[in-house]
């Protein structure tokens, strides 16, 4: 099945960062009390952006002499970018490849969050679809070999409407990550492709035959914990025994789906480490005390953005290749 390219044309306040724009720039500096003063500069995976400018925000009310400018674009603009050392880190939301660490990627794991699948709030078969769940076997039919087509195969019944599926038309960390559980790569994924997380979601929101694929960050509101209105979360029936079980029913609310992540009941991938990258470790000292922050004081910052902090035997390792 070859992806139709569509391109969402209104834009909401989320829908204006798949398209690029930038945050925590800014021209001018002055210079701080402690004398840390320059600029830094990011881009990348959408994932890792509401975080990133959080991180950025904090760190230059802490150094007002630094200005950070953090943009979204996808995981793939942000390796990119960092291997043309068109910024100082890339946010890359999948794991590095061979071959981007021979051409001299270095990744710094700063956050842990999941994919989830995303359905519409009214979808036909809700009911069905909270109890019974969507196994393995059954995303693999809807987003690799295209045999699961109706929402009633999903739920085995007799309902015939159509499953429109949706996947992303940028190279991302979501989807390559989405297609790793599935045993495939994100070129293998079927489907309607729309440009980042936001639109991809509000793809979702406006068919009720929908399912696709976000980050928890835009699945999810930040301030309600709930899913965002016209989005639903599909069950994945992890155990495969054709219910979801009360172990296994955790997606009402986004601190849920974090609980769950860190005690494995997620599984992995797609829950995955997000992170920043360098070509190089960094020798800039502004960068380093940056990053440096993010490794130690920063993590705080992840559990109340709904992200996970990484453990501390990878935050230690990271911090040792700066000492080197």
């Amino acid at each position: 099945m070859k992806k139709n390219m569509i391109r969402l044309t209104a834009l909401t306040v989320m829908a204006a960062l798949a398209l690029g724009v930038s945050s925590c720039g800014g021209k001018q500096q002055k210079a701080g009390d402690d004398g840390l003063s320059g600029e830094i500069s990011l881009s990348g995976a959408f994932a890792l952006y509401p975080l990133a400018v959080q991180w950025a925000n904090d760190f230059q009310k802490l150094h007002p002499g630094v200005t950070i400018d953090v943009s979204a674009g996808g995981a793939g603009k942000g390796i990119t970018d960092a291997l043309a050392q068109v910024v100082d880190f890339g946010m890359v939301s999948r794991e590095l490849g061979e071959a981007e660490i021979a051409n001299g990627a270095v990744g710094f794991a700063v956050a842990k969050d999941a994919v989830v699948p995303t359905i519409n709030a009214q979808n036909p078969v809700m009911k069905a679809l909270l109890q019974h769940g969507v196994t393995r076997d059954q995303l693999i039919g809807l987003f690799i070999t295209g045999q699961v087509k109706t929402w009633g195969q999903v739920v085995e019944n007799a309902n015939q409407t159509p499953v429109s599926v949706y996947t992303r038309s940028d190279a991302c960390g979501a989807a390559e990550t989405w297609a790793l559980y599935l045993g495939k790569k994100q070129e293998d994924l079927l489907g309607t492709a729309v440009f980042g997380d936001p639109g991809l979601a509000e793809a979702v929101q406006k068919d009720e035959n929908a399912i696709g694929l976000n980050n928890i960050g835009f699945a999810y509101d930040i301030k309600t914990g709930k899913p965002h209105p016209g989005l639903a979360i599909a069950p994945i029936d992890v155990n495969e025994n054709g219910q979801i079980d009360p172990e296994e029913d955790f997606y009402a609310t986004k601190q849920g789906v974090v609980e769950a992540i860190k005690d494995g009941r997620y599984p992995s991938p797609p829950a995955r480490d997000l992170y920043f990258v360098s070509k190089g470790i960094p020798t800039n000292p502004v960068v380093i005390e940056f990053l440096k922050y993010i490794l130690t004081e920063g993590q705080k910052a992840n559990e109340a953005q709904g992200y996970i902090a990484i453990p501390q035997e990878k935050l230690d390792a990271s911090l040792a290749k700066l000492e080197n």
